[in-house]
């Protein structure tokens, strides 16, 4: 029992934290809920503080469609539980797999990046029509030590290592639990009495988050820290801080090395929107900053999931090259060239009717 008052008390002060952290008071604030226990309780934790923090709240469920009946079903929950709090409700059908048609392998977004995609889309959509200021998402501190983890097992940068960010960058989307562990989000939801959803999905090991949630972190918290979750946490609070400031230096060099082209007919052989690039003081950059910048470009240029820091290197030497001759050329990730011009260089993807040369 005392752990109950405990859950309650400790779940309603991180809320109402976070509202203070990410200003949110006075505002209307659109809950992105899927019927599971963690967007579960951040419904009923955000409405219990709404009042004292001056909240506007309303409910929006976006359905996948990807399990059938079990999906309607989440949603006639949220549709419920958003009428026992008297909040306005909207939902939206979506289908992931139309994102994934068509293009190459390679180009195609993992079904899971498209359902990603979908939902924003609905939900941005769905706090328009609300008039809302933001939306909340229910991501936990289980969530953000998941994502570092795979991204470290994977050999992300350092930036990536930053993890979840408790507001996007720019304020549009919030994450009032990104602090609280799934382990007090249940315990908070069993005191309260609350009725959650189960995906069936989340118990398969056939997606390599559910691996990591069901057997890795718990075998490396028994063996090596039992705060694994806060430890990594910290980690990635720290690298996130790290990061704002080297991406300022990143965007200020950026505008002096590049600037946002539309390749014509008549520029040669790409097409579309493209990058032109100086071809002086590439080399004298130290190789963070340098790859950084690069990265960024073809990030620019849509490329992100794409880049490897072998494709980053290479990109970078290739810039800072000496007599190269006017139009050499590299080949990157996603349809991307870069081509040595007359003055500076070019980056962009390759017209269908390539003729000429820049």
């Amino acid at each position: 029992m005392v752990h109950a008052r405990y859950s309650l008390a400790m779940i309603l002060d991180a809320i109402s934290r976070a509202v203070l952290d990410l200003r949110l008071e006075g505002r209307h604030v659109l809950i992105a809920a899927s019927g599971g226990v963690d967007s579960t309780v951040l419904l009923e934790g955000m409405n219990q503080v709404a009042s004292a923090e001056g909240l506007k709240l309303s409910v929006a469920h976006i359905n996948h469609g990807l399990r059938g009946e079990e999906s309607d079903g989440d949603e006639r929950a949220v549709s419920l539980r958003a009428a026992g709090l008297g909040l306005r409700f909207s939902s939206a059908r979506v289908d992931p797999r139309s994102l994934r048609e068509g293009g190459t392998k390679q180009a195609r977004p993992t079904l899971q990046e498209a359902a990603r995609t979908c939902r924003y889309q609905a939900l941005e959509s769905i706090a328009e029509d609300h008039g809302a200021d933001c939306i909340a998402t229910a991501h936990t501190l289980d969530d953000q030590a998941e994502t570092v983890l795979m991204r470290l097992l994977r050999g992300a940068s350092p930036s990536a290592l930053g993890g979840i960010p408790e507001r996007s960058r720019d304020g549009a989307v919030v994450r009032p639990l990104l602090r609280v562990s799934r382990t007090e989000i249940e315990a908070f939801a069993r005191a309260e009495g609350l009725d959650w959803r189960e995906d069936t999905s989340n118990a398969s090991d056939a997606y390599t988050r559910n691996r990591l949630r069901r057997h890795w972190i718990p075998g490396l918290a028994a063996d090596f820290n039992p705060q694994l979750l806060r430890s990594v946490a910290r980690l990635a609070e720290s690298q996130r801080r790290d990061s704002e400031w080297i991406d300022e230096l990143v965007e200020s060099k950026a505008r002096e090395l590049w600037g946002i082209m539309e390749h014509e007919g008549a520029e040669g052989r790409l097409s579309g929107r493209g990058l032109e690039l100086v071809d002086q003081g590439w080399a004298e950059l130290p190789e963070a900053l340098a790859l950084r910048l690069v990265a960024r470009a073809m990030r620019e240029l849509g490329a992100g999931r794409d880049i490897s820091r072998v494709h980053l290197v290479r990109l970078w030497r290739f810039l800072a090259a000496q007599n190269l001759d006017t139009g050499a050329e590299l080949e990157l990730p996603a349809g991307l060239r870069l081509i040595k011009a007359r003055r500076g260089f070019r980056m962009g993807r390759i017209a269908v009717d390539d003729k000429g040369s820049c």
